[in-house]
């Protein structure tokens, strides 16, 4: 089957939706959606939403807490365009009627998060996702430009003459199908499933930055993967995030001695930044051999379980009381800060691709990510990507620097592993703590994996969970170049073997590209 478009939005988080939104103003958008449009990375963001709307904020601040939780490799126009852009559109959002938390005045009922100065962050008690993904999709899911392809499995990007032309997918019914398009957007969220430990739903496996980097297009900052600190950690029970905003409103972090630890390694304490925090709760697990707990035991009951019921839920689940037990917890794989590189207006190396949302690197991340600045990304970079969409063919204005691949000794073997195999080869050498020889053991395997994989590709080319494979391999090797690479520790990125950050030689981002 074949399908003509004027424009193709491949996702349908909330950079997709938003971008399906503004591009629907002018001509006719396809959007497809792997599986239901809510089942989407935005659908978990718990903790809020970041906007500087509040009387002691401002764009600056912003900017200030947004640069200096990126550790030194935040792109200033980036995140300049970011806090300037973001409250306009948390604006809109609450025109559009997204019901976020008020106070006793009616005002928007702001939080603090870790590394915020001040409190900035938005939320609809702990589901903000799942409410701004329930807005867009009131508009998107009745707008008659918009055509919503539900259950699609993007299989590859089409590229003729140098340019992006549409893609080829499975439709619901497993039928191989394409769709041309004059512009397309790529806004398939993020790569948390490559790791065994993550927060991120089935769906976040890579896909699009591996379709991307298959047709050209450069990915650049695939090291920088953030490790979110406290996942319910109960044996039996799912691997559920439990939000920052918790320690936000007072939650402690304490070991099983009942002493409060990250003091030890930053004087931010539990309200230090994510990679900070997670790292010290590795540490902490290993020195003691015994649990780490989030405490709350010392806030009103009352509150905490009407400000996170969905959280609440989810321990109750696991036998527990939120506001009453401690509540153990360790570290999981939870955001991605590099994908396919983009300018400001989501332009990418390959002509008429366009990239927005976790899939995309901007720099407004560096290396790591300010809590909750990650819907907000995806509003107002799906936002100015559907703008340029619509203008006339640029060339990408992108500024990493590429860096010569590593020479690896490969042994020439061709393998194919399962999804579980790399999730733990991930984890266990390209998680919270690096080393040389783990990643080169690792990159080794990989590569085999991959040559395994793209042969049995070839062989079934509309496989879904050969697709799948594919693309978590590919992406894995790909974050272990890069990890392999950077001889330093920054942000989301730690090298036991060079521990130190070194701005001399590293203060620069890694791109890299299909040759």
């Amino acid at each position: 089957m074949r399908f003509l478009t004027d424009f193709l939005v491949i996702g349908s988080g909330v950079a997709g939706q938003r971008a399906a939104l503004s591009l629907a103003a002018v001509g006719q958008v396809a959007v497809l959606s792997k599986a239901h449009p809510r089942e989407s990375n935005t659908g978990y963001a718990q903790g809020g939403i970041a906007a500087a709307v509040g009387p002691d904020d401002s764009p600056d601040l912003h900017a200030r807490d947004t640069i200096a939780a990126g550790d030194g490799l935040c792109d200033p126009q980036a995140v300049h365009a970011l806090v300037t852009d973001g409250p306009r559109y948390v604006s809109e959002l609450i025109e559009w009627g997204a019901a976020f938390d008020r106070d006793a005045d009616g005002r928007p009922a702001l939080g603090r998060e870790a590394a915020h100065s001040v409190r900035r962050v938005l939320h609809a008690r702990d589901a903000t996702g799942r409410e701004i993904g329930r807005v867009l999709w009131s508009r998107v899911a009745v707008h008659p430009r918009i055509r919503v392809l539900e259950d699609a499995l993007a299989l590859s990007l089409d590229v003729e003459d140098g340019q992006c032309v549409g893609a080829t997918f499975l439709d619901k019914d497993g039928v191989p199908s394409t769709i041309r398009a004059g512009r397309t957007l790529i806004a398939t969220g993020g790569a948390g499933h490559l790791f065994r430990e993550t927060t991120n739903p089935h769906v976040a496996s890579g896909d699009g930055m591996a379709m991307a980097f298959e047709v050209g297009a450069r990915v650049a900052d695939l090291e920088f993967v953030q490790f979110h600190p406290t996942v319910l950690s109960v044996a039996g029970a799912p691997r559920f995030l439990l939000s920052e905003a918790l320690r936000g409103e007072g939650g402690r972090l304490l070991n099983a001695h009942g002493e409060a630890f990250v003091q030890r390694v930053d004087p931010a304490g539990d309200l230090a930044p994510r990679d900070v925090v997670a790292r010290a709760i590795a540490a902490e697990i290993a020195r003691t051999d015994a649990p780490v707990y989030l405490s709350l035991q010392h806030l009103d009951p009352a509150f905490i379980h009407a400000r996170f019921p969905t959280i609440s839920a989810a321990c109750r689940d696991a036998g527990l009381d939120l506001a009453r037990d401690l509540v153990p917890v360790s570290p999981a794989a939870h955001y991605m800060m590099g994908g396919v590189e983009t300018d400001l207006e989501g332009r990418t190396s390959v002509p008429h691709l366009f990239a927005a949302g976790e899939v995309a690197s901007t720099g407004v991340h560096g290396a790591n990510r300010l809590a909750s600045n990650s819907l907000l990304e995806g509003l107002v970079f799906g936002a100015r990507a559907a703008e340029a969409m619509q203008g006339p063919v640029r060339p990408a204005r992108l500024s990493a620097a590429d860096v010569p691949l590593i020479d690896v000794a490969r042994s020439g073997a061709v393998s194919l592993p399962t999804a579980a195999q790399v999730q733990d080869i991930m984890w266990q050498q390209v998680g919270l703590s690096r080393s040389g020889d783990g990643l080169r053991h690792a990159l080794g395997r990989l590569d085999e994996w991959r040559r395994g994989a793209s042969l049995a590709r070839d062989q079934h080319p509309f496989d879904p969970e050969l697709h799948r494979l594919g693309s978590l391999v590919t992406v894995g090797l790909l974050v272990t170049h890069a990890a392999l690479r950077r001889e330093e520790s920054r942000g989301g990125h730690f090298r036991a073997d060079f521990p130190k950050r070194d701005d001399i030689h590293w203060q620069k981002h890694i791109a890299d590209a299909r040759t």
